[in-house]
């Protein structure tokens, strides 16, 4: 059954003492999205800088959690090392079900270790742990070196950084349990701050599920949908990497840093492509039936001739799109080992690749030379790339450090601005058309699922400007609904809102069920209001030039009606981002 209110640890890492605390409003912001951005309100400093040991860490869970299948989402905000912002980006694995089980709505961490430290917790336990050895350690190496260190039973979850975490990168993700990530917008990097390798939680406690019919009944509809009906197939047949080849027939795949939007090469990058050489296994976050994460072998000489090491890496279609076709590389292993090297230094892979794919342009007009590199760069050239990966995950030069901060701020620094594939932050994959390029630019996140703006593209050959506007703001309303619930995204088309009072009324939320539409927009705005308080203009946001040299299946991009989207946006965020003593009634 849910609770009226929220149970939250705090977590002080400089005094090394956690505190649970209640907090009411479960019928006001629901939970994950909702929760995160109250818990920021409540314990965020928006007028201090990111890496100030008193901002939060949080990591927030929905009510749904651990009750209904694909409600697998754990929503982590912060304040972002890439532009001093109120941030938010959310994983699945085990760490909402594990942080369920520990009888937890929220974990919030404050302060900064003494020393490098591994964070353990439960439902019955409370640890801080030195692991200063662990320093430099890339990430799989700490995953093994923590299980044996930590044992443990239940529902467990390990978070961890790797080297670009603990260098400061703006691009540094957390890895959680091997193949999900809080990727986008240098969550890592907030980690390493705090002096924390690590946060393992171990779910050693149960919950009671309703009694009588109801509830199983309902469960039964809901997992039948996702798992009986074409609804959810693609996500584990070739799963988004079959993306790859809809999106270059569309001419709206990002090639070599955006210089063609399609290319004959897809073949060898295909969803298909990847699935008949490297596919694995599929594999599934905790409470989710469907297994969209596809696990690719990667089969390298070792030292000894003839002995070959064999290493698992997930890929899909971001991940594909960034380390190959971004890079020019179109050879499905090839494209895996590069993504095993940003896995290993615990890097957010859109963001490496396109601020890769700049640095290849930059070096091929002169604005940056192997001074800087320090390895040859050129599209297409796989075994450069994973040493150039390696450099920018530890910061080796200043180059590198300065690269990982962000392709934009080194084009200010060496020139190149205008072919800096950033909206936001590092571009995804999706060069649809003036939509898209408005909503990642604009979003809250800077990411593709903000709201649909690239499927919006795909779908309208003609559209009116209040149109596409009014679209953002109600699907970004639609979405907030669900990551605060929290569910994965894939599942939106089952989890309507009629649906979800379904299954909140089923565990006793019948308040919170009554007043979705109210929450959701309630939530919405309360998003923007952290980001407008951390000092976000959306204004002052500006699209590179690259964009707009874009040529897609519907022709050259129009940039008249990219200013009029990028000017309406903004003033539409501004109006949902007013101060609640402002806002209408």
């Amino acid at each position: 059954m849910i609770r009226d209110h929220f149970r939250v640890l705090v977590m002080d890492l400089a005094a090394g003492r956690g505190r649970v605390e209640r907090h009411d409003g479960r019928e006001t912001v629901a939970g994950g999205s909702g929760l995160a951005a109250w818990l920021f309100g409540h314990y965020g400093r928006p007028a201090s800088p990111w890496n100030d040991p008193a901002q939060p860490l949080i990591f927030a869970i929905g009510p749904l959690t651990g009750a209904f299948p694909l409600m697998s989402k754990t929503v982590c905000a912060f304040k972002s090392p890439y532009h001093d912002q109120y941030a938010e980006s959310h994983a699945g694995g085990r760490s909402a079900l594990a942080l369920r089980m520990a009888d937890l709505d929220a974990l919030v961490v404050t302060g900064r270790a003494p020393r490098l430290s591994c964070l353990a917790l439960g439902g019955h336990h409370l640890e801080l742990r030195d692991v200063h050895f662990l320093a430099g350690k890339p990430v799989d190496e700490v995953g093994k070196v923590l299980r044996r260190m930590l044992g443990g039973a239940g529902h467990r979850s390990m978070l961890r950084i790797g080297p670009a975490g603990e260098s400061g990168a703006a691009m540094a993700g957390i890895t959680v349990d091997t193949y999900r990530h809080f990727g986008r917008l240098g969550a890592g990097a907030v980690m390493g701050a705090k002096n924390l390798k690590a946060i393992v939680v171990e779910g050693d406690r149960a919950f009671p599920l309703p009694a009588g019919k109801d509830y199983p009944k309902l469960f039964e509809r809901v997992h039948h949908q996702l798992t009986r009906t074409d609804m959810m197939h693609k996500y584990h047949d070739l799963g988004t990497a079959a993306n790859l080849e809809t999106l270059n027939g569309l001419q709206s795949l990002p090639w070599r840093n955006l210089r063609q939007t399609a290319d004959a090469a897809i073949d060898g990058v295909s969803g298909r492509r990847f699935a008949d050489d490297t596919l694995l296994r599929n594999a599934a976050c905790a409470g989710c039936p469907v297994g969209c994460i596809h696990v690719g072998f990667l089969r390298e000489k070792f030292m000894e001739p003839n002995q070959y090491l064999y290493r698992q890496v997930s890929y899909d279609y971001e991940p594909i799109f960034a380390t190959g076709t971004m890079l020019g590389v179109v050879e499905a292993p090839a494209v895996l080992g590069i993504m095993d090297t940003v896995e290993q230094m615990g890097l957010d892979v859109m963001s490496a690749g396109v601020a890769l794919a700049w640095a290849t342009e930059a070096v091929e007009k002169g604005l940056i030379d192997l001074a800087q590199t320090l390895v040859p760069l050129q599209f297409g050239q796989a075994a450069a790339y994973r040493q150039a990966v390696e450099h920018l995950g530890r910061g080796t030069n200043d180059f590198y450090r300065l690269l990982a901060q962000g392709a934009l701020k080194a084009a200010a620094h060496y020139g190149g601005g205008d072919f800096a594939c950033v909206l936001g932050q590092e571009m995804a994959g999706y060069a649809t058309g003036e939509v898209f390029f408005t909503a990642q630019a604009l979003g809250l996140r800077h990411s593709h699922l903000d709201s649909g703006g690239y499927s919006f593209d795909q779908k309208h050959a003609a559209y009116t400007t209040a149109e596409a506007l009014d679209f953002l703001v109600a699907d970004e309303g639609g979405r907030v609904l669900l990551t605060s619930m929290a569910a994965c995204l894939f599942a939106r088309g089952v989890y309507t809102p009629t649906l979800l009072a379904e299954c909140l009324e089923v565990l006793g939320a019948r308040g919170l069920a009554a007043g979705l539409a109210d929450v959701a927009r309630r939530v919405q705005a309360l998003r923007w209001r952290q980001r407008l308080a951390t000092g976000f203009d959306p204004h002052a946001v500006t699209i590179p030039e690259r964009f707009r040299e874009v040529t897609t299946w519907k022709g050259p991009l129009d940039g008249e009606r990219l200013d009029a989207l990028m000017a309406g946006y903004a003033a539409r965020i501004l109006e949902l981002g007013r101060p609640e003593q402002d806002a209408p009634v």
